[in-house]
């Protein structure tokens, strides 16, 4: 029996792409279940897709995870499959998209490149490796087929990891902490936790200073975004575990002026 599919990209709905490389899959593997984790990614950014995907694997069966968000297709960027622990198969761009999703899982445990996989759809085209290259190899991989004949093998420990920034904090004072990646509702999802604000003397129920590099607010820690006025920013834990600043049916982005990688001190008021 096939193994299911997990599919993330930023191809969107308007064009045939997304729908394509499941056609492809389809033809390979036909059995095998295609779960559309999400195609609404912003175009080209693969900080956003490796957070969406290591958000959404937590609650996904093992299987195979292909994702491609792929600005540098065609270029010397390499094109892998990789192995982790709990029978797990990754499938995508070597672009630090799959990184953070295989550090949620110890990390990889093989890799191969299959830029000249013997299962590639011929003639491969320089712009569309999704559907060339990875749906074949994750079709491939879903009927049980062994990564060591997809491709060559490399080091795991070469792929190419996204850096992200610690968070800094003064114990009872402030949480400095890095924007991850913003959703499509505009909300900020921190690099930091709950036990993060603990630490710093945060505390629910409480207003706070919230900092960034070209804006300042106040928010107040709450539970849910309802806990703030309309219009109103607030920091909570969202449904990643993260904390998060939003905007009472608002985007927080907009309004703080804050995008992945800036950072932003969080102080009690």
């Amino acid at each position: 029996m096939a193994r299911p599919i997990t599919f993330l990209s930023d191809y969107g709905l308007t064009d045939e792409f997304a729908g394509v490389c499941r056609a492809v899959i389809a033809r390979i593997a036909p059995d095998a279940q295609v779960i559309d984790l999400s195609h609404g990614i912003a175009r080209h950014d693969v900080g956003q897709g490796a957070a969406v995907l290591a958000n959404a694997l937590g609650y996904s069966p093992a299987g195979v995870h292909l994702a491609v968000v792929d600005p540098g297709v065609g270029t010397e960027r390499r094109a892998v499959a990789a192995a982790a622990a709990g029978d797990r198969h990754f499938v995508g761009p070597d672009n630090g998209l799959l990184s953070l999703a295989l550090a949620r899982f110890g990390g990889a445990t093989e890799a191969v490149d299959i830029s000249g996989t013997p299962v590639r759809l011929e003639p491969v085209s320089a712009t569309f490796h999704g559907r060339d290259l990875f749906a074949p190899v994750a079709a491939h991989l879903a009927l049980g087929e062994p990564l060591a004949g997809l491709g060559e093998p490399i080091d795991a420990a070469t792929l190419v990891k996204i850096e992200r920034g610690e968070p800094e904090i003064e114990p009872g004072t402030r949480l400095e902490a890095e924007v991850g990646h913003v959703d499509a509702f505009g909300n900020l999802s921190l690099i930091a936790t709950a036990a993060d604000a603990d630490d710093a003397g945060l505390e629910v129920g409480n207003r706070l200073r919230v900092r960034g590099p070209r804006r300042s607010d106040e928010a107040v820690y709450a539970l849910t975004f309802a806990d703030a006025d309309p219009g109103d920013t607030v920091l909570l834990v969202d449904s990643a575990y993260s904390l998060a600043l939003a905007v009472n049916r608002g985007d927080a982005s907009c309004q703080l002026d804050l995008a992945p990688g800036d950072r932003v001190v969080l102080t009690s008021m």
